[in-house]
């Protein structure tokens, strides 16, 4: 069981994205620029804090939160999709005409059981 995952309509779009840009992370952002719409940087553009959360990966992207806000979404399944659109970020989709946006429902108690452990602040700490 994940916490997140992502359409094929995502993966896709993570893809061009990847040739374009080399390795790429996720921050879930907290309401500033484009709302709470997840944000997709190249790896390392975006610099990882103490206090932010890794909620694991999705096609070999790690995907982070603030811990603040992990404490809302921490009982939720979270499901990477695009739509059409522009958003008002710096998101590296943008140029390409969509957006990441989040699809996101409750976890069963039995999901929440089976969760892996999530990391708080930079991996080269671990």
């Amino acid at each position: 069981m994940n916490r997140v995952d992502l359409t094929p309509a995502a993966a896709e779009v993570i893809e061009k994205l990847r040739t374009q840009h080399g390795p790429l992370m996720f921050h879930q952002s907290g309401g500033c620029c484009d709302g709470s719409s997840p944000m997709c940087y190249a790896q390392g553009e975006f610099i990882i804090g103490a206090s932010d959360v890794r909620l694991g990966q999705i096609v070999g992207c790690d995907f982070w939160m603030s811990e603040d806000q992990f404490e809302y979404w921490k009982h939720t399944h979270l499901t990477i999709d695009v739509t059409p659109g522009r958003g008002a970020s710096f998101s590296l989709e943008i140029p390409l005409g969509v957006r990441f946006l989040i699809r996101s429902r409750l976890l069963e108690p039995e999901e929440l059981a089976n969760l892996p452990p999530v990391h708080t602040g930079p991996l080269e700490t671990v």
